[in-house]
């Protein structure tokens, strides 16, 4: 069974089913949005979606998802569209997949692969590779299938053995060999990101990073703020790694600025969980730029998917700006009303270049606040303090006195209470 897209033999013909729970939606996306937003995941993917399907229950069918007679419905369906994949905007159980597989007869399978089948396209760096791997391997374990389970039992006679492992064992086993094996090389990455970070630490430039969901326009104003060449399309998951450029406003301090993976809503944590030495990132940095698309007619839900993933990252209590991107596609009206809904939120368009130097004005304010300027005389004895000043703060004022050398400067407020402490004040 394969559970990715195949982009060899043309696109594939997909026809998309979803629920409607309403006894379960807590979400504020209902059927039709979520379907239309997998739509685009599949355009993204490089299928082509022939026809939709919505049907209301109460809850998911525990066997085919939709009901039996529903299933048999797409079968008839299938044979008149053509279609090769039926793609659920949801999570099929194993079960559930390999139910409807008996009934439909083409390859059904669900959003989540469908997000993993863009990963695998678009990841680039070796990090990106093992982790969309990652993801896959954890999807891909329970729904593995397979006949003569019973053949790996002892035979019938005394003193006989069994053939071994089936097949289906072996594939099994090898990939809990291949997931331990990732988690040992992502493991190595992530010591190697900490070990940056401890080097970045001792600097003096804050960490600013890019968060928010997919195809907000983080990518577009990471370029914008640094000059850089991050990848920038109006597509789903248009960047998956953490790409860090520093930036030099023309007003306020430097900074590094982090772009990171886009979030979407229905993610499966296990996807999150791959992705955790990229998304640290957002976890490590001392200020966060949530990017909105301001022009989205789901914007508060998909604020509120950022917010919880943020949640489980454990970074939700963060310093963040509110950000909101593509204002120059509001109504100037719509556009005021959010802000005064959002106080200390800014409102850019980062592909036309508008409002940036109030958004570095926010980012400068929002930063200075972990800063504090101290004024201190270091004794010559312990001189070597004031070249780690001149290291990690910036010295506004200096004088060589009789009892040591007096030093005015701005310095990160962790930063210093370690001075302090060393100079025993």
């Amino acid at each position: 069974m394969q559970e990715q897209f195949e982009t060899t033999r043309g696109p594939q013909r997909a026809f998309l089913v979803a629920l409607e729970l309403p006894l379960r939606r807590s979400d504020g996306w209902n059927a039709r949005e979520s379907l239309e937003e997998l739509e685009r995941l599949v355009d993204t993917a490089g299928g082509v979606v022939v026809g939709r399907e919505m049907q209301t229950r109460s809850k998911p069918d525990g066997a085919t998802y939709i009901g039996s007679g529903k299933a048999e419905e797409l079968e008839v369906i299938r044979r008149d569209l053509e279609f090769d994949l039926v793609i659920f905007d949801g999570q099929l159980s194993p079960v559930q997949q390999r139910n409807l597989e008996e009934v439909v007869q083409c390859q059904v399978t669900d959003r989540t692969a469908v997000i993993l089948d863009i990963f695998a396209q678009r990841a680039r760096t070796r990090e990106a590779k093992l982790q969309v791997e990652l993801a896959q391997q954890n999807y891909r374990l329970p729904r593995l299938t397979g006949k003569g389970i019973e053949l790996s039992r002892l035979g019938g006679g005394i003193g006989t053995r069994g053939p071994g492992e089936t097949r289906l064992e072996v594939d099994r086993r090898r990939i809990r060999e291949r997931i331990s094996t990732l988690r040992e090389e992502l493991d190595e990455i992530r010591a190697h990101r900490t070990r940056l970070r401890s080097d970045r630490a001792q600097g003096t430039a804050p960490v600013v990073a890019l968060t928010g969901y997919t195809n907000a326009g983080k990518s577009t104003l990471h370029r914008a703020l640094s000059g850089s060449d991050v990848l920038a399309e109006d597509r789903l998951f248009a960047t998956l790694d953490a790409t860090t450029r520093r930036v030099d406003p023309a007003e306020g301090e430097s900074y590094l600025l982090v772009d990171t993976v886009g979030f979407i809503h229905n993610l499966p944590t296990f996807v999150v969980a791959a992705f955790r030495s990229t998304l640290e990132e957002v976890n490590e940095a001392d200020l966060l730029l949530h990017v909105v698309d301001a022009s989205h007619a789901k914007r508060a839900e998909q604020m509120q998917t950022v917010q919880d993933v943020l949640a489980e990252l454990k970074a939700a209590g963060k310093p963040t700006i509110i950000v909101y991107n593509k204002a120059d596609q509001v109504e100037p009206g719509d556009l005021e009303h959010l802000l005064r809904q959002t106080p200390g939120a800014v409102a850019v368009a980062a592909a036309q270049g508008e409002n940036l130097e109030g958004l570095q004005k926010a980012i400068h304010q929002a930063l200075s606040s972990r800063r504090e300027v101290l004024e201190l005389v270091i004794p010559y004895a312990k001189s070597s303090w004031l070249a780690w000043a001149h290291e990690r703060g910036r010295v506004l004022a200096e004088e060589h006195r009789a009892e040591g050398t007096y030093v005015k400067l701005e310095l990160e407020r962790g930063l210093a209470s370690r001075l302090r402490a060393g100079l025993g004040l």
